[in-house]
């Protein structure tokens, strides 16, 4: 018998930690209601994404990842909506003389992430995204890399060799999980290319040196919006396995899950890092019709909701999640010592 894979039973086996609930109702109502404000409906006419961490999006995005999906006011929602229909291409340009006139490539260009964040957002609150915005589903298809990635840097598709990014991968292999035509053989095969580019990286190494990608994605963040830590990785993994029955090699999943208890082995996940922080963004000047760079703001919500150090119900409830989907896979053989590729 593995010992390795018993070890990970005994993780999988730990009962599920209590939920910590630490947020004061006063900001998450004041994000609610700037929401179906004027303001935030100016702001989204203005640009459904930017400014950074202090636009609708993000609004938006964080009341997502605290699992308050449906108190987002429709306004808000049909606002999002009406500027991916109206405002974006249709299309992923790896030129800047493929926009075409008139149109601004860092506004009117969608990138992955950005897509299948907010598409988990429209899914989550009950949207009919495949008659509403038919053109994104196709989307996360059509720019997958050969790797099995895709990757929000245009140029990654023009050089001889394009690799993806992890980054910008995982937010559409999610969209297309959880959203999983059954009768699709191509949404399948996609998930399956996705999941091997990620066990090649056994979540967060280069599959060249065994090297980490980025030292910080074993601290887990809160929210992510669409950045990435090994707690995201694994979960998209043991859910894409259980949902299809494809097994997963040990050795890929196996560090992480070690990593995350032995920070956490009272299964209680606490803020580590942080997704958002001191960046520049840009901004609409109203008054000259200009785009302007300046440092990103935030709103109270935001720095509440991600204390480093604090006790994270969103991520605590994930990690449970993630162990009771490698239960389930551990159960019925779907995590094997050795195999030579996803099967």
């Amino acid at each position: 018998m593995n010992q390795k894979i018993e070890s990970l039973r005994i993780i999988a086996k730990k009962a599920a930690a209590p939920l910590p609930d630490n947020l004061d109702e006063s900001l998450i109502a004041e994000s609610i209601s700037y929401l179906g404000s004027d303001e935030a409906a100016a702001s989204i006419a203005d640009d459904a994404y930017w400014p950074k961490w202090n636009s609708p999006w993000w609004h938006m995005m964080l009341l997502h990842e605290l699992g308050l999906t449906g108190r987002i006011p429709e306004r808000a929602v049909e606002s999002i909506v009406k500027a991916l229909q109206e405002k974006f291409l249709r299309f992923f340009p790896f030129r800047e003389e493929e926009v075409p006139e008139g149109m601004d490539p860092l506004n009117s260009v969608a990138c992955h992430c950005q897509l299948g964040t907010i598409y988990g957002l429209l899914f989550h609150y009950g949207l009919d995204i495949d008659s509403r915005l038919p053109w994104i589903r196709p989307w996360f298809l059509k720019y997958q890399l050969p790797d099995g990635g895709l990757n929000c840097d245009e140029e990654a598709y023009i050089r001889s060799e394009p690799k993806s990014s992890v980054v910008s991968t995982l937010p559409s292999l999610e969209a297309i999980l959880m959203s999983l035509k059954e009768d699709s053989a191509e949404e399948a095969q996609y998930l399956e290319k996705g999941a091997s580019y990620l066990i090649s990286k056994r979540l967060f190494r280069s599959s060249c040196t065994g090297e980490p990608i980025i030292e910080g994605w074993t601290k887990l963040s809160f929210p992510r919006f669409y950045e990435y830590d090994i707690l995201r990785g694994l979960s998209f993994l043991l859910s894409w396995s259980k949902a299809v029955r494809r097994p997963l090699p040990l050795d890929a999943i196996a560090e992480c899950i070690e990593l995350i208890d032995g920070d956490a082995p009272d299964g209680v996940i606490k803020v580590q890092r942080h997704a958002w922080g001191e960046h520049r963004t840009r901004r609409l000047d109203r008054a000259t019709g200009e785009w302007i760079k300046e440092d990103a703001s935030t709103f109270p919500l935001l720095p509440a909701a991600s204390r480093i150090g604090a006790e994270s119900r969103a991520l605590t409830a994930e990690w449970s999640q993630a162990k009771n989907d490698l239960l389930f896979l551990l159960d019925n053989d779907l995590v094997r010592e050795s195999i030579d590729c996803v099967q």
